[in-house]
């Protein structure tokens, strides 16, 4: 089986080259996959993409032209995927649906940390000799209401992990999770968690009901000065209104690991450029405000997770085994 692997990384390299040639014969592109990429896949029984390749169905049909029969996605999210498309082609398409959850998990908590203790301007005051506390000040996680949007997996684990740190924790979601509940959380109503939330975190997948679930409607019900976590997905804030929020002070502290048009900038060494996005560049600018480049998945064992499971997907295909792992419309 040849399989055109794009927008990788070094890191990805790592993980799937003991596969390469062993398992199937693999063929790295840097770039990432849209339409003007496709023909790259040019006899190739498939492709391997992540979060920001682009399979719309002018990019699916190019892949179907050129021979190419699966997608495995080496992540869990498929909104950059049209599925419907795929199966009109004839091609069937994989993704990874829980690659290390604590990873995800864990990175919001850092940032909830970081945030408050200001930890990071701690780091650079020291390195400059300035040993002063002033304008350090945090508060206290234990007794404060942790508001959890989604509780899949990794809202789940992320909820069991602040009730470690002595938080209350209250959830929002269609589909209600035993876990929460056996850890001591409570369901409450969307316009609940946001008036009763100290700290918001966002774990629920983007859809076109998710999109922009947090807006200015959204703030109105929030307390003055609350925290926000996004580590999921760009869209699920409209950052336009989050900066009137920022601005205003009714938003208190963000904190995200993903940003609306993030395409054009993460995974990138941007740093002898000038940025032309000015939303981010705005967000930038605010003391209150901590991004990270969607690396919240970037460990160690959720590497190997992603490949081994990858490689079994292509192993499934290859051998026409059903699994969940296999979108279907």
């Amino acid at each position: 089986m040849k399989l055109a692997f794009f927008s990788t990384k070094s890191y990805d390299k790592e993980f799937f080259d003991p596969y390469h040639q062993q398992e199937i014969d693999l063929k790295y592109f840097e770039v990432r996959l849209y339409k003007d990429t496709a023909n790259l896949a040019k006899g190739y029984d498939g492709v391997c993409v992540f979060v920001h390749d682009d399979l719309d169905e002018e990019t699916l049909a190019i892949l179907a032209e050129n021979g190419v029969k699966f997608v495995v996605l080496r992540c869990a999210g498929f909104n950059n995927v049209n599925l419907a498309a795929a199966e009109k082609l004839g091609i069937n398409v994989y993704r990874v649906p829980a690659y290390s959850p604590e990873a995800v998990a864990e990175h919001a908590i850092a940032l909830i940390l970081t945030l408050n203790r200001k930890t990071h301007k701690a780091y650079n005051r020291i390195r400059e000799g300035n040993f002063s506390l002033e304008r350090l000040r945090g508060f206290n996680l234990h007794g404060k209401t942790v508001g959890v949007i989604g509780t899949g997996k990794i809202g789940s684990i992320f909820a069991k992990n602040m009730k470690g740190f002595g938080c209350n924790i209250i959830a929002y979601d269609k589909f209600e999770n035993k876990e929460i509940i056996e850890q001591g959380g409570t369901y409450v109503s969307f316009e609940k968690l946001l008036e009763q939330s100290d700290i918001i975190s966002l774990h629920c997948p983007l859809n076109p009901e998710t999109k922009h679930i947090i807006n200015k409607e959204s703030f109105k019900l929030m307390k003055d000065g609350m925290m926000l976590i996004n580590t999921s997905r760009g869209p699920l804030i409209n950052t336009v209104d989050t900066i009137e929020a920022l601005k205003s002070g009714k938003l208190g502290y963000l904190g995200i690991d993903v940003y609306e048009q993030e395409e054009q900038l993460f995974f990138k060494d941007l740093s002898e450029s000038v940025i032309k996005d000015d939303i981010i560049a705005r967000l930038i600018s605010f003391p209150n405000v901590l991004i990270t480049a969607h690396q919240g998945f970037l460990t160690k064992e959720a590497l190997q997770q992603i490949a081994e499971v990858t490689i079994q997907n292509i192993k499934d295909f290859k051998a026409g085994n059903a699994t969940n792992n296999q979108l279907k419309v």
